[in-house]
């Protein structure tokens, strides 16, 4: 085993890249805790903080007294459907267009290290694009990169394509967690939605899983009265 990799982490690894291979399919019970144990080499609390994270990312499912399966891939059904914005507007018959005010490497704090699971003061990549439809801006995408699962981050345009449709390409979605809320923004923030900053926004944040990890981590904010949220389920 690595000495620079959780163990945790290589199980988990591990068990994606046996599922990946096809060598476990949808359905199949993957091996019992006792044996990942005994053949990795560490403890069954181990295994069981891997298996829980693979469960709670939606690749595994575990059943009491039965095992531990390979869960039925049902993002796309049972999660709201994750849409490219660019895409969104253009099924409205609208133009979309994007402004680029932040492309830049950071260090992750220690409320963003334990989202993404790294150590504070860990590489992230940090991106904030406005997007407008028909010249009008409807939304601040604050957006934070694991470097290990888009390490090209950096290197995109995102006047020609969205960060979400970069990413859907390079990190294939494994799983997704949002939750939405009302806030008043911030006064920079009210000026980048073209609004008056006593108006509450709409703020989706969404944390998005690929490979094993947390891919990414957004806050996209809205105009309350010019965006409204629609889900399929």
């Amino acid at each position: 085993m690595s000495a620079s990799i959780p163990a945790y982490q290589q199980i988990k690894e591990h068990v994606l890249a046996q599922i990946h291979a096809g060598v476990w399919k949808e359905g199949d019970a993957i091996p019992g805790e006792e044996a990942l144990a005994r053949a990795f080499g560490v403890s069954r609390m181990t295994v069981n903080r891997a298996i829980r994270e693979l469960s709670d990312e939606q690749i595994v499912e575990r059943v009491q007294g039965s095992g531990t399966y390979v869960a039925q891939q049902k993002y796309q059904s049972t999660l709201v459907e994750i849409r490219n914005i660019a895409d969104e507007i253009a099924a409205r018959g609208h133009r979309h267009r994007s402004e680029l005010h932040r492309l830049e490497r950071v260090r992750a704090n220690h409320a963003l290290a334990r989202r993404f699971g790294l150590s504070p003061g860990a590489p992230l990549f940090h991106s904030v694009v406005v997007h407008f439809e028909n010249g009008q801006p409807i939304q601040v995408e604050d957006r934070y990169v694991n470097p290990e699962v888009a390490p090209d981050y950096l290197a995109q345009d995102f006047a020609t394509q969205t960060p979400n449709a970069y990413l859907m390409r390079v990190a294939p979605l494994q799983g997704v967690s949002f939750e939405i809320e009302a806030c008043i923004p911030a006064r920079e923030m009210a000026e980048l939605l073209g609004m008056n900053p006593e108006h509450p926004c709409l703020v989706l944040h969404r944390q998005t899983h690929s490979r094993g990890q947390v891919a990414s981590f957004a806050s996209m904010w809205h105009p309350a009265s010019r965006y409204r949220f629609t889900g399929r389920f």
